[in-house]
């Protein structure tokens, strides 16, 4: 028996591993027709249990339910539907002349049983993504959601039972001990959505068994504004994006490093804008959501009472309720460099303000953190974006706007290093989840046959001339 055979998941586990070929070897068809029931099934059938689901864990808004949640699922599957016959079939590659009689090509195949463990921010969204992204490569599902959004998880259970075999895909509900049972088997992938640390968990989990690994992870993602942005109208997407989801967002803008000279006209465009968007009272606004657990304001909490501690200075909001989990949109400057603010991913809507003096100085500052999910840049000078963009690293960059380029099923999504390893969405994700196996075909006689033992001094002299010349 090996090690792994203890886990509580084992004989799950074998049911998929045992069917991964059957899953794996599904025509274009069969995946597209399984495609087209987890589309009915998100945009029809449990459309308004999601709505209702996610209203209950994390007070959200239905228009950000649409938006962010079923939308985002949506737009996966259809752009895989679009796009899967080019993905499977096989891609023809070069063949140097030297191997003259065979041809080469790259198969892409399924990876084989893959685990899906899933955050709470955003359940549906980014438990379904990955899922959409593993039946398009063809590979059997174990999916963990998360334990802190108890109603998704239980729907997206149901949703799951409904339209697959568990021998397909299936979900397993629990806390920390049902991942770390699930991490003690062999998985031939693990996708994994959630923060750094956890994610080396995970990773050195998946070395016992090489397993490979996509770490969707989070850091601070900075906005960097220079003096020629168009402030009123990056005010404005940046408190959309901040305060979206209660800033409960791994590619939210964590923290905003500005020019000196346009702090003050900036905070003004912001609380302008935080009027427009919640009104005067943002408690009362059915736009506005709430944090996930007591845990969660906890931590949120403290790091406010650590900012009072430090004389920073609080522009907008600072308010609190633990009985509704509520924490009004805040923006806070003047902090000082050991603030607990300016160190820990904040994943929640307070946005502290930095100041430079020079463009090389906010660089140096990002550049002094761990490299980040997003990097977000407001100007008007083509120079100063590229200076930004060539001296700076992270995993995707939106110029004049935020969060958006997630979005994009054209763009790959991931972060580097601390932020995350690997890549997702559109062909990605299908990749991903994909082994690119190299296969090369003889057809007819090679010429590199001519080069086999035994060797000779007319075989030397033949190498010599493939070198040179092949």
């Amino acid at each position: 028996m090996n090690d792994f055979s203890s886990s509580p998941y084992y004989e799950l586990f074998s049911k998929q591993s045992i069917n991964q070929y059957a899953v794996g070897n599904r025509t274009y068809k069969e995946r597209l027709k399984i495609l087209n029931k987890l589309q009915q099934a998100i945009e029809v059938t449990y459309r308004t249990q999601i709505q209702v689901a996610l209203q209950k864990d994390l007070g959200k808004p239905v228009v950000e339910t649409e938006l962010t949640e079923i939308y985002a699922i949506i737009g996966d599957i259809k752009f895989a539907k679009q796009n899967l016959h080019k993905w499977i079939r096989k891609q023809t590659v070069d063949t140097p002349i030297a191997m003259l009689g065979s041809s080469s090509y790259i198969k892409y195949e399924p990876k084989g049983v893959c685990l899906i463990i899933s955050p709470w921010n955003f359940p549906f969204n980014l438990t379904f993504g990955p899922l959409v992204s593993a039946i398009a490569a063809g590979n059997t599902v174990i999916i963990k959601p998360s334990e802190m959004t108890p109603n998704a998880s239980e729907l997206m259970a149901k949703i799951i039972a409904d339209l697959f075999s568990e021998d397909e895909v299936a979900v397993i509900q629990g806390e920390v001990e049902v991942s770390t049972q699930l991490l003690k088997l062999p998985f031939n992938h693990i996708f994994f959505t959630g923060s750094p640390n956890v994610g080396k968990v995970v990773m050195k989990a998946a070395s016992e068994h090489l397993a490979s690994v996509t770490l969707e992870l989070g850091g601070k993602s900075p906005t960097l504004i220079d003096k020629t942005a168009n402030i009123d109208k990056a005010a404005k997407k940046i408190m959309w994006a901040k305060f979206l989801n209660c800033g409960q967002i791994c590619v939210s803008p964590d923290y905003v490093l500005i020019d000196e000279s346009v702090k003050t006209q900036f905070i003004d465009a912001c609380k302008k804008w935080l009027q427009t968007f919640y009104n005067d009272n943002p408690k009362a606004s059915d736009s506005y959501g709430r944090i996930v657990t007591d845990k969660h304001f906890e931590r949120l909490s403290s790091h406010l009472e650590n900012a009072k501690k430090l004389d920073a200075k609080f522009e907008v909001g600072g308010e609190t309720d633990s009985d509704s989990k509520y924490i009004e949109p805040t923006i806070i400057s003047d902090l000082k460099p050991e603030a607990q603010l300016l160190e820990d991913e904040i994943f929640g809507p307070i946005l502290p303000i930095v100041t430079y003096e020079s463009l090389d100085m906010a660089i140096a500052y990002v550049n002094s953190k761990p490299r980040p999910l997003a990097l977000y840049i407001y100007s008007k000078n083509k120079a100063n974006i590229n200076k930004i963009l060539n001296n700076s690293r992270a995993g995707g960059t939106c110029i004049n706007n935020s969060v958006l380029h997630y979005t994009n099923h054209n763009l790959p999504f991931g972060g580097v290093n601390n932020s995350g390893i690997g890549k997702s969405h559109g062909f990605y994700g299908f990749q991903a989840f994909s082994n690119a196996r190299s296969v090369m075909k003889q057809h007819t006689f090679g010429v590199t046959e001519l080069l086999f033992p035994p060797y000779t001094g007319f075989k030397e002299k033949l190498a010599q001339l493939t070198i040179k010349w092949f």
